[in-house]
């Protein structure tokens, strides 16, 4: 009994024994978050994708930023002293009092001086001024593992010539940035830049680095120190957009050349894995298969929480820290998980301070209240938990390849007959299915929270749908059936043939969910007794359709850019389209008065005769109906009582600045979470006990018996 006593007493104030981090770190000002899949790359001017904005979106810093708070969306100066004015020129060079007809658009861009980089290898200087490791001596090259191990940084401060630097690096061959094509449109010499790069790189041996620095760009210049100048071709307003983006970070030439030696290169030690920059955090640990964690840098230049945001974020408490110096936390430690399980339940344990929400975990994380609106469960709500909820700038939908014999063309039959399918579609099911709830059935290709994107009765799309008791409601399957006899295929039968129709869906999808989303489709086919056809390939194999339009159906999506309607209208943009020309429109749409609308719109500042705009070619596509079917997914996101400053951004990647955490509630709330449950070793040892009573007295009374 002293002993089980001893067990129960002496663990009651122990930290949680299943706590997965050092017990050094408790109470720490440390956020803690996981991670799913190894970012492929660090590089600002290469990285495209989420999950690498999470690490790099905290490091890098491009001379703008979103305000946290705002909304719309708004731009702010981060790096900048200031938001910059356009200037518009003319064929000729001269400026121009209207930007109507502008040949060029010139922004001038200038930086605050006394921004610092994070201590760096690279910036390491002898005694002599030269570079301390470039190259690096053999001796300690073959002791180097990771960037920590030099043993000597330095920093030195952000110049307008950095800035520019990066803006080449776009072009360069051996880059090989996502957006140069693009750019190259826009950025004036670019293209050109990139031409005379490949040339002079193909004369360098293959691990020679050209020095950017020497070759001129016109559409990127250095005015002075602080100042540079950015030339674009025509007129193009979201350009401001793109410089909030990592691709236009400043990169320190001399970390690109600290980088390109080969020695280093073959240890992995490279810009593509450990970036270097001006921001709160650097990352200090690079470990994709266990851990990832970003610290202070300790040179960062300061910012301020914003003082001002929406007229509600004061009551609910989103300014309460205005004016407090940024960032909050000191470290940021990012685990593996590869299961969405574990997640959870750490997240449950406390041991990880925010989640998501996955289907398995779905009806126990949330409710949903009369009328569709979402709750948190009472478990959840006992444990100070809050559900945050925000639309994403993101749209996925069914599309149909418009240079399809069957399905495509403009023509009246066809067009009817994807009029037909879009109504038979029901995608308010399927949400309801396959995401849980957790989205907004489209009504046209823009999503809410975008300029053009109109709500209630006045935006829900005619074709498909009447507006009903103040909610849409989609049109009932006999006007699918209709529309499909009027295409010239009653009862899903060609009316000159007697064949029944059978239409196919191309798809790379694997796994249970991709075979239960097929059989869904194929009964919201069948409801106008259309036969679906699931084809489905490798990735690249049906990459390969649609790259050359031989697709008939498919699923597709995109994820905004930049918060404006040209990156949702572009997707229907006839010069943009997919098959042949690799463009982002997927369906291979063109209409002309839709691609004219747009060529007028695309440029506009918002306001009345842009909304118009916007109005028709909505109206336009709902017509011809080149995507049957879409949403705009929900992201619900969950958050421990000890998270502060919770406001989603769906623009920045640079928001884990604004995050305040408060160790101590999350200590305690760990503590009372994750108690040891001892009765069941405290009774293991009494039924011991008890079993070996009877044989430790039996002993007993044989030692006290004399021997004969």
């Amino acid at each position: 009994m002293i002993l089980v006593g001893v067990l129960i007493g002496g663990c009651s104030d122990a930290a949680p024994p299943n706590n997965p981090y050092p017990t050094r770190d408790e109470g720490q000002n440390i956020l803690y978050s996981s991670f799913e899949e190894r970012p492929k790359h660090l590089d600002p001017a290469v990285s495209y994708a989420s999950n690498e904005y999470t690490f790099i979106g905290q490091i890098y810093e491009p001379p703008f930023q979103y305000h946290y708070l705002k909304r719309p969306y708004t731009l702010v100066p981060l790096t900048a002293t200031a938001m910059p004015t356009p200037i518009y020129l003319n064929a000729a060079g001269a400026p121009m009092t209207d930007s109507d007809g502008a040949a060029f658009s010139v922004y001038e861009i200038q930086i605050r001086p006394g921004i610092r980089y994070q201590p760096h290898p690279a910036f390491a200087q002898d005694d002599a001024g030269r570079p301390r490791y470039d190259p690096v001596d053999a001796a300690l090259l073959r002791r180097i593992r990771t960037i920590g191990d030099f043993p000597v940084t330095d920093t030195r401060e952000l110049t307008a010539d950095d800035y520019v630097y990066q803006i080449k690096r776009l072009a360069h061959p051996k880059t090989q940035s996502p957006i140069f094509g693009f750019m190259a449109g826009y950025i004036v010499g670019l293209g050109e830049l990139g031409e005379v790069l490949a040339t002079a790189q193909g004369k360098l041996g293959p691990t020679d680095l050209l020095d950017l620095r020497a070759f001129p760009l016109a559409g990127a210049e250095v005015v002075d120190r602080y100042t540079y100048r950015i030339k674009i071709i025509g007129k193009y307003p979201q350009f401001l957009y793109w410089l909030a983006m990592p691709f236009f970070s400043p990169i320190p030439p001399e970390a690109d050349h600290f980088y390109s030696q080969p020695g280093l290169i073959e240890k992995n030690i490279t810009l593509d894995w450990y970036p270097v920059g001006t921001g709160p955090y650097q990352l200090t640990v690079n470990n994709p298969n266990r851990q990832m964690v970003m610290e202070r840098n300790p040179n960062f230049h300061g910012e301020t929480y914003p003082d001002a945001g929406d007229p509600d974020d004061g009551p609910a408490g989103f300014l309460a820290d205005a004016g407090a110096p940024l960032p909050f936390i000191d470290r940021v430690v990012f685990s593996l998980e590869k299961e969405s399980i574990p997640i959870w339940t750490k997240f449950l344990q406390g041991y990880y301070d925010a989640s998501g929400i996955s289907s398995e975990s779905f009806d126990q994380a949330v409710k949903i209240e009369t009328g569709g609106e979402a709750d948190i469960t009472e478990a959840l709500r006992e444990q100070g938990i809050r559900l945050r909820t925000s639309t994403a700038a993101t749209t996925y939908y069914t599309g149909f390849n418009m240079l399809d014999p069957v399905v495509g063309g403009d023509g009246v039959q066809p067009r009817k007959l994807r009029q037909a399918i879009a109504i038979a579609i029901d995608e308010e099911e399927s949400i309801a299915i396959f995401r849980n709830g957790r989205g907004i059935a489209m009504q046209g290709p823009i999503p809410p929270g975008i300029f053009g994107f109109i709500p209630g009765a006045a935006g829900v799309n005619p074709v498909v749908y009447d507006w009903v008791d103040g909610r849409p409601k989609r049109k009932g399957i006999e006007t699918a059936r209709r529309l499909l006899a009027e295409a010239g295929y009653p009862s899903g039968r060609s009316a000159a043939t007697g064949q029944p129709l059978i239409l196919n869906f191309d798809s790379a999808g694997t796994g249970p969910e991709s075979k239960a989303s097929f059989d869904w489709l194929r009964k919201q086919f069948a409801k106008i007794d259309l036969q679906l056809v699931v084809r489905n390939t490798d990735y690249n194999r049906f990459h390969e359709k649609m790259q050359k339009g031989i697709a008939q159906i498919f699923e597709w999506g995109w994820n905004a850019d930049y918060p404006d309607p040209e990156n949702f209208l572009f997707l229907l943009y006839g010069p943009n389209a997919k098959a042949w020309k690799n463009g982002e429109n997927a369906t291979n749409y063109a209409n002309p008065a839709f691609d004219h609308a747009f060529e007028q719109m695309r440029n506009m500042e918002n306001g009345a005769e842009r909304q118009a705009l916007i109005d028709q070619m909505v109206e336009i596509v709902r017509r011809d109906t080149p995507w049957a079917a879409g949403f705009h997914p929900k992201q619900f996101a969950l958050y421990h009582a000890w998270y502060g400053n919770v406001k989603p951004n769906l623009m920045a990647h640079n928001t884990i600045k604004y995050i305040k955490i408060d160790p101590a509630l999350r200590a305690a709330s760990r503590q009372k979470w994750n108690r040891p449950v001892l009765w069941p070793i405290a009774a293991a040892v009494l039924a011991l006990t008890a079993a070996a009573a009877p044989a430790i007295i039996a002993y007993r009374r044989r030692e006290r018996t004399p021997s004969m």
